[in-house]
């Protein structure tokens, strides 16, 4: 053999099985930074539960009504036209015999329901579609008054008053499935019976009286006196607080992790077997922790927020105007935006396009955007709702956005710090013991929730569409 092939050193192959490699603890791709969990205020709730008092509201709110469509037939259930604020306090009676009158209607895209000037008399809720309510400005332009989307509905104090024209015009913006009842056909529901139309009525002069007497949130009005007129008597008032306040429980997340002694007790370095199972495992109850205060039936933000605090983009990407109309409802020290990364993306689109682009601002080191100075935080944890199968990162999505603390009537993080076996705020792990294989079991067991104490404390846009993309034209030079 040749020197050039004779082996003058010790191989580097086998030279590192005397040698300690320079390792890394085990790295996990689904953690994330979990905006939301440090931008809330915690709330300490030493006794397992919080309760919101606010004041009484005397009017009922709006609800949206769910209307199921099956085979070209939207039907919907007798109870929820109480939904209704002018409907609430009809007897039973009138409910279920005005639900049996309803028609569907399906209207194609640009069909004017309502036209300003005329005559109107049909109360409609829309079951699928959006249309938008335009009036005549005082310059005499189109003036967009509202946007109304699935489960809304209008027109219903035409059934009551008397005819008169119409102040707006209301038309469809996407194809529509309506239910509707005219005024033809309740009147032929109170004519059933001389006792149903009384009945009617009654409830609803109860309703424009109590209306009367209430603010804009339902609230009954504090009786005051202002000016320097003298010999003026000063009115007596009080406030009313609701009987039934909402209670918060504090909801959890459990698992047991499972680590065997002998890996703990023979390869426990340079890396702590059992620190190291413990971390990854936390890693992923607070990011569960953070899915539940987004998308919790019970206490989730995006179940949270009132009807009246929602409303759908104008064309499907999120625009300017529209976080601008969202700023509009929750104007009382708006904290941040929450929005999924597609759709900040989809923001920053439209930006670009009207050349407006968002101030980019610095939140806990990290540059985030930023629009009327407030800050839209990326958040995976606000669901897609995808059409195709293959990709759920497109599709349409909610943008919240929330206001927070207590002092402002906002939204509040709940928790219980200092309880046993705790490792962190309001999180424990206790060993639950060894099986007969030499497995250690340990408990990791986290707590919280999370209240909104006012409805107008947290808003949301609907329906944003992440997958439009505008074609920007190019110069581009032919060979020759």
């Amino acid at each position: 053999m040749s020197d050039g092939l004779l082996q003058r050193s010790v191989t580097t192959s086998v030279a590192r099985n005397l040698a300690n490699t320079t390792k890394t603890s085990p790295k996990m791709m689904s953690i994330t930074p979990r905006w939301l969990l440090s931008l809330l205020p915690w709330v300490q709730v030493d006794g397992g539960t919080y309760r919101v008092n606010r004041t009484k509201v005397e009017l009922s709110k709006a609800a949206r009504i769910g209307v199921d469509v099956s085979g070209g037939v939207a039907s919907f259930a007798p109870e929820s036209l109480r939904g209704v604020p002018l409907f609430s306090g009809l007897p039973d009676g009138v409910v279920s015999r005005m639900a049996s009158r309803f028609k569907t209607e399906e209207v194609s895209l640009g069909n004017k329901l309502i036209v300003e000037g005329e005559d109107r008399s049909k109360f409609f809720i829309i079951a699928q579609g959006q249309v938008e309510v335009l009036s005549k400005g005082i310059h005499g332009s189109d003036l967009r008054i509202a946007l109304l989307s699935d489960g809304e509905y209008f027109g219903e104090s035409d059934l009551v008053l008397d005819n008169r024209p119409s102040d707006v015009t209301v038309r469809t913006t996407t194809p529509c499935v309506l239910v509707t009842l005219s005024r033809k056909d309740l009147d032929g529901v109170l004519e059933e019976s001389g006792n149903l139309r009384e009945d009617f009525n009654r409830a609803i002069k109860e309703h424009m009286d109590l209306r009367s007497t209430v603010n804009r949130y339902g609230e009954r009005n504090i009786d005051l006196v202002s000016g320097f007129a003298e010999n003026v008597e000063i009115p007596e008032t009080f406030v009313d607080y609701s009987s039934s306040p909402r209670e918060y429980s504090l909801s959890s997340v459990q698992t047991v992790v499972r680590v065997h002694t002998r890996v703990s007790d023979l390869y426990n370095g340079p890396f702590n077997q059992l620190e190291e199972q413990m971390r990854l495992t936390i890693e992923g109850i607070k990011e569960r922790q953070e899915w539940e205060l987004i998308n919790n039936k019970k206490f989730g933000l995006i179940n949270s927020v009132d009807p009246a605090m929602r409303i759908s983009t104008r064309y499907g990407a999120p625009t300017p105007d529209d976080l601008d109309e969202l700023l509009a409802l929750v104007w009382k020290k708006p904290a941040f935006f929450l929005a999924h990364p597609k759709a900040i993306a989809a923001f920053e689109r439209e930006c670009t396009w009207r050349g407006v682009p968002p101030v980019t601002m610095n939140l806990f080191g990290t540059p985030v955007i930023s629009w009327r100075g407030v800050p839209l935080v990326p958040c995976d944890k606000l669901e897609m709702k995808s059409r195709y199968q293959s990709n759920q990162w497109f599709g349409t999505t909610s943008i919240l956005l929330v206001r927070v603390g207590e002092a402002d009537q906002g939204v509040v993080g709940l928790h219980q710090a200092g309880i046993p076996g705790e490792i962190m705020p309001s999180l424990s792990a206790r060993l639950m013991g060894l099986d007969s294989l030499g497995v250690a079991s340990y408990l990791l067991t986290l707590y919280f929730s999370c209240a909104v104490l006012t409805d107008d404390a947290l808003g949301v846009l609907e329906n944003v569409e992440v997958g439009y993309y505008h074609d920007y034209q190019h110069r581009m030079s032919t060979p020759k």
